[in-house]
């Protein structure tokens, strides 16, 4: 598993829920950031003189043919051979790489200070990405579609981005629209809905073991995206794999709001998840449940349990699963770069004045995260060849849109812009202050090696934040796929620092990356047993779904999954 992945790669959730509301075109035109930069080249006359003059001599040993200048073997963009057997592409790709890393180099040279750097570093970035000669026309892929379509890919390029330009998000189209069926290709592990509120739905899951664990585990989504993430295609699906582990498993979908209800806010969405452990114990007859939470749903329950824990309540939870979840946002990546005071007011009153966060504004700045994966390659593939992007389950749950209320925007944006969480009191939850060295529960907390949105640097540092113990686990892959890791993929690997949960962790990430032990296979067998040990007894399982006046109003996944 590589460990090299560059804390500067990674953008924080904090900075997703700015461009989420100003766009992301203002990180690609850091205009004060770029003068600064400027001024600082400006006094280093001998090291521009010096940059200049090593661009010119590789561009001259490009033009005679003898420079050694070559992509990075993993670069798939020049994978098709014609890239290095044409002298001229050949050219063409030694040039752009050439004076891209001299505009990289530069961006060092300047010395700025952390928040410039960051800025310049992206902008500069996502130019050189946008400007690799295989996004052009010259591209070998594309000479090929049209011979070998008569020219019929090239009408069916420009009809696809002509359609994808058309609408939110403009951005090249990741899957088609009927890939899948939500209900019956995703989200279709049985259950049944048990609870409406105007908030979310609670679903359920039929338990597929005779015999199930007496503490039931209820699943708390992000409130950026539709909750079946956790419950993908059969086989890829958490929730799947935990009710086939004998786990008592409930699921909150959250509403996706409309612009009547601006004013929910983190009180309103915990004071949610309160509800969904109510009827979790109601049905099931316990005084305690576990959570799972995700993202953007972990920062609420982390925020909950310390409230639990102020009014003496924490016992209610048995266990606490934190999955790519940041709660301390010190230098997450850009975030902090980018979110300046002035940048967090003009993006919480871009939400105001709609009364919610566009889910498909959200989406495009998802995509501009990872261009070269998100956005390049699809620009190929279906404008350039002119053929449908495949079918993947993660990228068709990314499009299924959703909003965010203005009023938990705005309070997400606070707490990320101040990282209140790190400071006991500068948060409340209901009404009471938020310190979560009281929260003694239990915790496994669920990091991916390459996330670009939630750095897993960042995410250990919830294990320093929680006073209980804690299991820090690191996955292969990123933001959704390192949570997606199925017990049949053969490529998968985690780390986790030794098989005793109660073992402190170090206090910084580096020194638990020096201890922790490489385990092959999917992190989910990890996480069953910890669970298992923290879920009580096992008992019958229930003859039916419901129970004690909260009975089946609806087939799992919902009605309110649907609302797009």
């Amino acid at each position: 598993m590589s460990t090299e992945e560059p804390e500067a790669d990674v953008a924080g959730p904090g900075m997703l829920l700015t461009d989420g509301a100003l766009g992301p075109l203002r990180r690609m035109l850091p205009a004060a950031s770029g003068l600064r930069m400027a001024a600082s080249l400006a006094g280093q006359p001998v090291t521009l003189a010096r940059r200049g003059l090593g661009l010119a001599g590789e561009l001259a040993r490009i033009g005679v043919g003898s420079s050694e200048v070559a992509p990075h073997p993993k670069d798939k963009r020049y994978v098709h051979p014609a890239w290095s057997s044409n002298p001229l592409l050949r050219r063409l790709v030694q040039a752009h790489i050439a004076a891209s890393g001299t505009a990289a180099d530069l961006v060092e040279d300047a010395g700025l200070d952390w928040a410039d750097h960051e800025r310049i570093q992206f902008a500069v970035g996502n130019l050189s990405d946008a400007l690799a000669p295989s996004n052009s026309l010259l591209n070998p892929v594309a000479w090929r579609a049209a011979v070998d379509s008569r020219g019929a890919s090239i009408v069916r390029g420009i009809r696809r981005l002509v359609g994808d330009m058309a609408t939110a998000p403009r951005v090249p189209s990741m899957v088609e629209p009927g890939a899948f069926t939500v209900g019956e290709d995703v989200a279709c592990t049985p259950g049944a809905v048990v609870l409406r509120t105007p908030v979310f739905e609670l679903i359920q899951y039929l338990p597929a073991t005779e015999r199930v664990r007496e503490i039931p585990l209820l699943l708390v989504p992000s409130t950026i995206n539709k909750y079946y993430v956790a419950d993908l295609a059969p086989g890829r699906s958490i929730v799947e794999n935990l009710v086939a582990s004998g786990q008592q498993v409930f699921l909150m979908s959250w509403r996706n709001p409309e612009a009547e209800h601006a004013a929910w806010d983190l009180d309103a969405y915990g004071q949610a998840i309160l509800d969904a452990m109510d009827a979790c114990e109601r049905i099931t007859r316990t005084r305690s449940t576990s959570l799972m939470a995700f993202c953007s749903g972990g920062m609420i329950t982390a925020m909950l349990l310390a409230h639990l824990a102020a009014i003496g309540a924490q016992e209610r939870v048995e266990s606490v699963t934190f999955a790519v979840t940041v709660l301390d946002q010190h230098k997450a990546g850009t975030t902090g770069a980018l979110m300046d005071r002035a940048t967090a007011r003009s993006a919480v009153e871009a939400s105001e004045k709609k009364s919610y966060l566009d889910g498909r504004t959200m989406a495009e700045v998802f995509a501009w995260l990872r261009p070269n994966d998100l956005i390049w390659s699809y620009w190929v593939d279906n404008y350039l060849r002119g053929e449908p992007p495949e079918a993947f389950d993660i990228l068709f749950w990314n499009a299924d849109t959703t909003r965010m209320t203005a009023g938990l925007h705005r309070d997400l944006i606070d707490i990320a812009q101040r990282n209140a969480l790190v400071t006991p009191g500068a948060a409340t939850m209901l009404g009471t202050p938020v310190d979560l060295s009281k929260v003694d529960r239990p915790s496994y907390v669920i990091a991916g090696i390459a996330d670009h949105l939630c750095a897993w640097q960042s995410c250990y540092r919830t294990t320093q934040l929680l006073g209980g113990e804690s299991r820090f686990v690191l996955s292969t892959s990123g933001h959704i796929a390192s949570l997606v890791n199925p017990t049949d993929n053969p490529k998968s690997t985690f780390r986790v620092s030794g098989p005793d949960a109660a073992v402190p962790t170090p206090p910084e990430p580096e020194g638990w990356l020096s201890v922790a032990g490489t385990v092959q296979g999917s992190w989910w067998p990890d996480h069953v047993a910890w669970l298992a040990e923290r879920s009580g007894a096992t008992v019958d399982a229930p003859p039916e779904l419901g129970g004690r006046g909260l009975h089946a109003v609806a087939p799992a996944p919902g009605e309110y999954v649907f609302a797009r």
